[in-house]
């Protein structure tokens, strides 16, 4: 059985990649790691349906993808969780 790595996106941008790369804006970065769990959550669904159609018979891997979709969601629903905070700290502040 092979086992993949779990890879964490890497949310530190470096002062190198920021020259080379274009400007990247905060909702850009949001929506995009919304896609990408998106597409975590599309795979697991596929892994599922293969294995309810007997398409395939390994249920590690599906067990693994399901779990991987999770993680992510539950990550980002904190990232979300501190967003909200963070917003409503700064709504508090008296100018």
């Amino acid at each position: 059985m092979k086992v993949e790595s779990l890879k964490i996106p890497d949310f530190s941008l470096s002062t190198e990649k920021t020259k080379e790369k274009e400007k990247v804006t905060f909702g850009e970065m949001l929506k995009d790691y919304i896609q990408k769990v998106m597409d975590l959550e599309r795979e697991a669904n596929r892994e599922a349906e293969k294995l309810i159609r007997s398409d395939s018979t390994d249920l590690h891997n599906v067990m693994i993808s399901i779990e991987k979709a999770d993680l992510t969601f539950q990550l980002m629903m904190q990232i979300r969780n501190k967003i909200i905070s963070a917003y409503e700290e700064i709504m508090r502040m008296q100018v």
